[in-house]
């Protein structure tokens, strides 16, 4: 593939966006929903505010980005990486954070299906590795930022972190600014009216979600982040529970994010040459087999080797995924395919957080971590299933 530079500027906004976003919510969201008064169902619900916007936004956004101007849509994903983290340290009670959690999802739910969108649009022919490249800078935010939250946190207190998280958040809004200004893109239809555009939306909608193999694949995805969400909001207090320190806990986050962002170039181009089938179906297993050994592991390295796992896993399936269906879709819906993927990766990532919740108050850390990891298995079966035969536009 050749880099050209309004794909390196979408990587630096992808990364400094991510290092804003990861801050705020890993390892420092659950802690502080604890210090409000959640209890583990409260902060499960919480950490799944965020996501419940990409659920209601990803897959209409998507498909509205291939009528229109994609990057003028894309600047509200931007600046809601930049403007919510400011808002944190004045949030008064749980009420209020939850609502600002389901406004900071603006961020994710409108920048990153319409992110991948261009990429693939970027690099037909190597959609694979320039996915894989793109998604690994995405993951060096998400490596940076919950190394140095942890680090601030125990350091400084969760105000000098939010507000970290919204310089790390203005840089990336001055990036894409530059390449707003550098390399316009046209809008795609001129003057269209809201009764066609609307019509034209719902088609887009009803095209990808007949396609059976896009949308396993995005259940696919939607698996491994209900165990990433998981991570995410329990982690931290497992790793509390066992006598590690939040900086501990932000050093297991990074392991995760730096093996991913190693893997995911590599994986993405062994995935343009060997398919996306199988290596789907590995990702889903290591996941699984890594979030199922955390509650049997007690002490730091243990977890760090866990950590690790999991990160490699999920390198071999969002570079993978997110290639498959842009492959399996056209130049009319890349847009749609990318927030069908969003918006059913959402559900999972949502359920995650909300379904351990309940499982670590009716069983324990170890029934909860086990099942979840239970199901990225049953996934790969049902994936594997699913994608046998070229099914097509049903």
């Amino acid at each position: 593939m050749t880099v050209v530079p309004i794909f390196v500027l979408l990587c630096g906004v992808g990364f400094c966006s991510f290092v804003s976003y990861n801050l705020v919510r890993m390892p420092a969201l659950a802690p502080f929903a604890e210090s409000l008064g959640a209890g583990p169902v409260t902060v499960g619900f919480i950490v799944a505010a965020s996501t419940m916007t990409g659920i209601l936004l990803k897959l209409p956004v998507g498909t509205l980005s291939d009528l229109v101007n994609r990057s003028r849509l894309m600047l509200i994903g931007v600046l809601a990486f930049a403007l919510p983290p400011f808002v944190y340290p004045l949030v008064p009670n749980l009420e209020v954070l939850t609502v600002l959690r389901v406004v900071h999802g603006l961020a994710t739910a409108v920048f990153t299906p319409l992110a991948l969108a261009m990429v693939a649009e970027l690099y037909p022919a190597t959609r694979g590795a320039a996915l894989g490249w793109y998604t690994s800078a995405a993951q060096g935010g998400a490596l940076l930022g919950p190394m140095l939250g942890g680090w601030i946190i125990d350091t400084a207190g969760y105000t000098e972190t939010f507000l970290t998280g919204g310089g790390f958040g203005l840089a990336g809004l001055a990036l894409y600014l530059v390449l707003w200004w550098r390399y316009p893109v046209p809008s795609r239809t001129v003057k269209l009216e809201a009764k066609v555009l609307l019509s034209n939306v719902l088609q887009g909608l009803r095209t990808v979600l007949r396609h059976l193999q896009m949308v396993a694949a995005s259940v696919a995805e939607a698996s491994k982040m209900m165990a990433n969400g998981t991570l995410m909001a329990f982690l931290p207090l497992y790793g509390l529970s066992i006598g590690l320190s939040l900086a501990e806990s932000g050093l297991l986050f990074g392991i995760q994010g730096f093996t991913s962002f190693l893997s995911k170039p590599v994986m993405g181009r062994v995935s343009d040459h060997v398919g996306r089938r199988p290596l789907i179906v590995s990702g889903l297993l290591i996941c699984g087999m890594a979030i199922m050994a955390v509650p049997q592991a007690s002490h730091l390295g243990w977890l760090l080797l866990c950590a690790a796992g999991f990160g490699f896993g999920e390198a071999i399936i969002t570079s993978s995924s997110a290639a498959m269906i842009a492959d399996l879709g056209n130049a009319e819906n890349v847009g749609a395919g990318m927030g069908l993927r969003g918006t059913i990766m959402d559900i999972g990532h949502a359920g995650g957080p909300i379904l351990a919740g309940v499982l670590v108050v009716a069983i324990s850390y170890t029934g909860a971590f086990t099942i979840i990891g239970c199901l990225q298995v049953i996934t790969a079966a049902g994936f594997w299933i699913a994608t046998g035969r070229r099914f097509g536009r049903l």
